[in-house]
């Protein structure tokens, strides 16, 4: 007679052996973030990496070299060189003027430590430890990577501090995680977050974020809300990129949440070069909200996680001034998400779904 098997009984046996041979083998959350430079003489090399990033400025010619290859790389390196030092006294000047360095460095590894704790607290059976891999600047994700080889880390959940998905932001980070894997011969079993614009927590923290700043004005009720997202070139969106229609959806989740209590609009900073880029800029329409008789403004950076130097100077500090001339008199910006409860909640949650999944795969 011939046996029946019950392969669903195997494929179940089989799960459980594996998930407890890997049961209390450590898990990393790797958190991808742009980074800063930690001191005025990091800024120039922290724009170097910046400017030599393919993925986020594109040279607009391609040339072959005598073996048939590509030699963008070259020309891209120069270009970089160029611009960098061009633009790094500029630069210099704004990082002195928030305290002469990136505060995304501290404002970052605030969240890895809440993260950590969080873990440590909830979930101490799934052995997870929190990392960063910054893409300009330390620790760079090379040096992140190495660091999980060296501990005997194989398992790992690639989490980007970015909720929108670009190809200049997250799209940028996985592939300086793929390069580096490959430079080193890394054979991660891994699982690449790609966004999370909808997730109810980090809705619920953006509004959290704006409840306290509206209780710093005398009249809330007439305070009009100002969502300043980071920008990208026209042609990027052109080609399909989602980043800009999630930045809308968010901002709509948002006042969704709020019931749409107060007026609002939506526009993008941080242009850079002479391409188009998403319009209305935030500097014109602080200028516009005041020739309409706004009064009092709060600006939300709808795009950003952590405070650093487009929240602290480029909101802060500039488009106050902006605000000022525009004859708005009561003038704030949110802080960032940072390390508030509800957001570390959010990543906690993806991280914990991921982790699951990743076992089961």
């Amino acid at each position: 007679m011939y046996k029946t098997w019950d392969f669903n009984g195997i494929t179940r046996v089989l799960r459980q052996i594996r998930e407890e041979m890997t049961e209390n083998h450590p898990i990393a959350i790797v958190l991808l973030q742009f980074g800063g430079p930690d001191s005025l003489d990091a800024v120039e090399p922290f724009l170097l990496n910046l400017f030599s990033d393919p993925d986020i400025f594109q040279l607009p010619f391609r040339k072959k070299d005598g073996a048939g290859g590509w030699i963008n790389q070259k020309f891209q390196k120069l270009f970089a060189k160029n611009i960098s030092s061009r633009r790094a006294p500029v630069i210099r000047k704004k990082y002195a003027e928030i305290g002469g360095k990136s505060p995304i460095v501290e404002k970052t590894n605030e969240q890895v430590e809440a993260l950590q704790k969080y873990f440590d607290r909830n979930h101490p059976e799934l052995n997870a430890t929190v990392r960063l891999a910054a893409r300009y600047w330390n620790p760079l994700t090379t040096a992140t990577m190495q660091s999980l080889i060296q501990d005997g880390i194989h398992d790992a959940i690639l989490l980007p501090l970015y909720p929108q998905y670009s190809s200049v932001n997250a799209g940028s980070s996985f592939n300086e995680w793929n390069r580096q894997a490959k430079l080193l011969g890394a054979n991660f079993n891994e699982r690449q977050v790609r966004e999370y614009f909808r997730h109810p927590k980090y809705i619920r923290s953006i509004n959290a974020r704006i409840d306290e700043a509206l209780t710093l004005f005398d009249k809330p009720d007439n305070v009009y809300l100002l969502f300043s997202a980071h920008g990208t070139p026209l042609d990027l969106v052109k080609r399909g990129d989602p980043y800009s229609d999630q930045i809308r959806e968010t901002m709509e989740l948002v006042m969704s949440q709020r019931g749409h209590d107060k007026k609002y609009v939506l526009s993008f900073q941080s242009k850079v070069g002479p391409k188009k880029w998403l319009s209305p800029s935030t500097t014109d329409t602080i200028s516009n909200l005041g020739q309409m008789g706004v009064a009092d403004l709060l600006v939300i950076p709808i795009a950003f996680v952590s405070d650093h130097i487009e929240t602290l100077h480029e909101l802060n500090i500039e488009a106050r001034e902006t605000a000022d001339h525009a004859g708005i008199r009561n003038f704030r910006v949110t802080e960032g998400l940072n390390d508030h409860p509800l957001f570390i909640e959010c990543l906690a949650d993806i991280a914990v779904q991921e982790i699951r999944a990743l076992k089961h795969e």
